[in-house]
């Protein structure tokens, strides 16, 4: 199948394919890095549909969408599994989840299960002061950081929102020279220090094995 532009995915998301048996609902965020995955695995039994990716910005939105996916396409798979971790939802996600017996990914949000949900506890502490990006929102600096902050309009509040980060770490999915490049570009643009960390797919990858 085509992938939308990451401007579809973030605003609209991505309808299911009706090509397999296990239905993952994720964000759009994830829409690349699931194909790929699927792709790369052979995963012919899993299907996807993908709420906007902008919900990440707006984290209420996000249990509620989820259930009405999960309503929605229920009789339509023999199981459905949710490519979320809590992502801001205050565990409200995984109540819903339990209560509506689908399964969904571990850990508090995409920055974790891409480092590893166990290697991120770990280091949690020591990176405290520091900005995540992913492969996507490299890709989407500005419609999700930039933007929303009113930085394009209001540069001078850059310190006031990024003055307690010290580094911006690039979390790449993938080995693009030139995304590496783009998040060294938005480091600067922060006034962060700059850490190119190749995580892979991490837990997301070992979740999807187990469906």
């Amino acid at each position: 199948m085509a992938l939308p532009s990451d401007e579809t995915l973030t605003s609209e998301g991505l309808p299911p394919q009706a090509n397999g048996r296990i239905l993952i609902i994720a964000c759009g965020a994830l829409a690349r890095e699931i194909l790929d995955l699927k792709a790369a695995n052979g995963w012919t039994h899993l299907d996807l549909t993908c709420l906007p990716a902008n919900y990440h910005l707006y984290p209420d939105k996000i249990t509620d969408a989820v259930r009405d996916s999960v309503a929605k396409h229920r009789d339509s798979y023999d199981d459905i599994f949710v490519a979320y971790a809590d992502c801001g939802t205050g565990g409200l996600l995984q109540a819903a989840c339990a209560e509506l017996d689908v399964h969904m990914i571990a850990g508090p949000h995409c920055y974790s299960f891409f480092e590893g949900n166990d290697r991120f506890a770990e280091i949690s502490e020591d990176e405290i002061t520091t900005f995540y990006l992913t492969d996507f929102l490299v890709r989407q600096f500005d419609a999700f950081i930039i933007k929303p902050m009113g930085l394009d309009r209001h540069p001078q509040l850059r310190d006031m929102y990024f003055g307690n980060y010290e580094k911006l770490v690039y979390q790449a999915q993938t080995d693009n020279p030139a995304l590496v490049l783009k998040a060294q570009a938005c480091a600067e643009r922060l006034g962060l220090a700059f850490e190119h960390r190749f995580t892979g797919y991490g837990d997301l990858e070992h979740a999807l094995a187990k469906i």
